[in-house]
């Protein structure tokens, strides 16, 4: 199953906590649209080998529903001139809540867009301005009942928890409040402070506090019993729905699917390679600015591109896979890796089913409720180093 992602890297203004490529000007925003279209034709044949046909579009940012209906249009027709779509391909929107007016919820019905992924964050007011979000918690719960009235079955809310003004009964009442509007899907991701960003210098100079991990943790283990007594299957550490409405953009990356990532920042893989792009609109505009261009044009000023060795591959997927529902299937290693990748990855597991971080279940490893708590640490101990 490939899928395309989209980088559209425009916001109205910054999260405090957000460490992605994103411009809040718009000036540049016609020439990264033509330069994008431009990238679209030249990369048509990256997915070619493993293509039975474009299975997931995902627009991210950045912002993509500040994009006008035409301009989106203009992004499908190009992917349609040059790419295989699939008839039931599921295309993601990101949007923000302050974005989705009753008008533009209309405009988006007429694209082929069929997903809605909606940055909440939380539901309270305190949070959203510590986050610097553009939105308040009136927009926030209006916004996914809008959606469903204009028929946008398919929709997933982002929710944080961990936020230093955020308290238990509060996160709560965020998790009860998105299972009240009945949506299908729902990311929680843990505040993080990112080196370099507003909310890292904020903690630095003492104006909010750090992000608490002892509350963080449990925090998390409030979502798992919430999700569970209300349906929620967790799929992926961070990802939860009801009645199979996983993201299938998403899952592509977890379980290695090939997707091609367009426009500047946006990374690529094959199975074998990664490429990226150059996470700078200026050099990415340029990079179009005539008519003479390459498929490796987007990687100039910054871009690049590496073959992944064997010992990288197997530290993706165990990376990747043990973080799902899915596991990591150790008949995988073996045929993937070879057997030598097999008994290391066994040795490292001992000690962590011995303190039932995980276990070991029809020739799968999987995380526990407790080992998804350290589940970076647990996946960095598994990595083979060349």
């Amino acid at each position: 199953m490939a899928g395309i992602y989209i980088h559209i890297p425009f916001c109205k203004q910054a999260c405090h906590y957000c460490d992605f490529h994103f411009s809040t000007s718009l000036k540049n925003k016609d020439a990264l649209l033509h330069a994008l279209n431009k990238e679209i034709e030249l990369q048509k044949e990256y997915l070619n080998p493993y293509l039975d046909g474009v299975r997931t579009i995902y627009l991210g940012g950045g912002t993509p529903s500040l994009l006008s209906e035409k301009e989106l249009m203009n992004i499908f027709d190009a992917l349609h001139q040059h790419y295989k779509i699939s008839a039931d391909a599921e295309i993601t929107l990101e949007a923000n809540p302050d974005d989705l007016s009753i008008q533009k919820l209309k405009e988006l019905k007429n694209t082929p867009i069929n997903r809605l992924s909606i940055g909440i964050q939380s539901f309270f007011d305190e949070d959203l301005k510590l986050m610097n979000r553009a939105h308040n918690s009136k927009e926030a719960l209006r916004v996914v009942k809008d959606a469903q009235d204009k028929g946008f079955e398919n929709i997933t809310i982002d929710l944080i928890y961990g936020i230093p003004t955020l308290s238990n009964n509060n996160w709560k009442y965020n998790l009860q409040t998105a299972f009240d509007l009945e949506v299908k899907h729902i990311s929680a991701y843990c505040l993080t402070v990112e080196p370099k960003t507003a909310l890292a210098h904020l903690v630095k100079e003492g104006k909010i506090n750090n992000v608490d991990e002892q509350k963080s943790a449990k925090q998390f283990e409030i979502m798992l019993d919430e999700m569970r007594k209300n349906n929620f299957e967790q799929y992926e550490i961070s990802n939860f729905c009801k009645d199979n409405f996983y993201s299938k953009h998403n899952s592509n990356y977890w379980l290695k699917q090939p997707y091609l990532g367009l426009g500047p920042s946006a990374h690529s893989f094959n199975g074998t390679s990664r490429k990226w792009n150059v996470s700078n609109n200026a050099l990415y505009i340029q990079s179009f600015a005539t008519q003479v261009g390459s498929a490796t044009a987007p990687l100039l000023g910054g871009g690049g591109l590496e073959t992944l060795t064997t010992s990288q591959q197997y530290n993706e997927y165990i990376l990747t896979t043990l973080r799902t529902m899915w596991g990591s299937n150790l008949a995988t290693i073996t045929s993937d890796f070879g057997n030598d990748y097999l008994l290391y990855c066994l040795k490292e597991a001992e000690k962590y089913i011995l303190s039932e971080d995980i276990k070991k279940e029809n020739n799968k490893l999987f995380l526990t409720d407790k080992g998804k708590l350290i589940a970076d640490k647990i996946a960095s101990d598994f990595f083979m180093v060349d």
